[in-house]
C-alpha cells in the first residue's frame, strides 16, 4: 500500500503545454528566430527549461545570446503561466481523495521551482504535503536527489513510494530512486513511447490511476 505519491507536473498533473509554447515563441520572435509548433514544443519538455530553449533554439549561441533568451522566456512564463493551463481530469478529485486516505502527495518537476509554486498554490492549495521545483542548486530528473530528500522528510520506506509520470524522464527517475513508477498515457508523450522506455504500468485516466494507488 502506498504511503507517498510523488507526481510529476507537466503533462501530470497540469496540462501547460500551450503556455510554454507561447512563452517559448515569444523569445524566440523577440531574438528573430523561427517559431516552434506545439508538438515541437511536447517533444523538446523534459529535461528541464534550460534543455527545452536549447531545442527550441535549435543551433549553437553564445552563452550571453542564450542568456538573453532564456532570461525573456522566463520572465514571460512567469507572468503568462497560468493563461491555459488547466489541470487533467480528474485529478483534483484523486488529490483529495488520496488525502482523505492519509497518504501523503508531492511534487518533483523539472519545470523552474517559480512555476511550480506558482501553479500549485493556483490549482492544488492544500492539496500537496511538499513541492521542489528546479533551482541551480538542485540537480534535475532523472537525478534522485530531490525524490529521495521528500522520502528521507517523511520517513517512508521506498516501497510505499510511488512517482507518478508522463516521460522516460520519470520512469529514469524512479529507477534512479529506486522506487515504483506509473505512467500516465495523458500526457506530453505517446504510450507507445513509454512501452518502448520500459514503463512498469500505464494509465488511461484519473480512474484507473485511482485503483493503482488507493486499496
Amino acid at each position: 500500500m502506498y504511503k507517498l505519491v510523488i507526481f510529476d507536473m507537466d503533462g501530470t498533473i497540469l496540462d501547460t503545454l500551450l503556455d510554454l509554447t507561447n512563452a517559448v515563441n515569444y523569445a524566440l520572435d523577440k531574438a528573430q528566430l523561427p517559431l516552434r509548433s506545439i508538438d515541437e514544443v511536447r517533444n523538446f519538455v523534459g529535461n528541464g527549461i534550460v534543455n527545452l530553449m536549447k531545442r527550441a533554439i535549435g543551433k549553437e549561441l553564445s552563452k550571453d545570446e542564450f542568456d538573453i533568451i532564456f532570461k525573456d522566456f522566463c520572465d514571460f512564463y512567469e507572468v503568462h503561466c497560468d493563461d491555459n493551463t488547466k489541470p487533467y481530469d480528474g485529478i483534483i478529485d484523486l488529490l483529495k481523495k488520496l488525502r482523505v486516505n492519509n497518504i501523503k502527495t508531492a511534487v518533483v518537476s523539472n519545470k523552474a521551482h517559480f512555476g511550480v509554486k506558482k501553479l500549485v498554490d493556483i490549482h492544488f492549495n492544500g492539496l500537496f504535503d511538499e513541492y521542489q521545483g528546479a533551482t541551480d542548486k538542485i540537480k534535475i530528473k532523472p537525478n534522485p536527489d530531490s525524490v529521495n530528500a521528500i522520502i528521507d522528510k517523511f520517513k517512508i520506506n521506498k516501497e510505499n513510494v510511488v512517482y507518478v509520470g508522463d516521460s522516460e524522464v520519470d520512469i529514469m527517475t524512479a529507477k534512479n530512486a529506486g522506487i515504483n513508477c506509473i505512467s500516465v498515457s495523458w500526457g506530453f508523450k505517446s504510450e507507445e513511447f513509454l512501452i518502448k522506455n520500459n514503463a512498469q504500468q500505464i494509465v488511461h485516466d484519473s480512474k484507473e490511476l485511482e485503483k493503482l494507488l488507493i486499496k
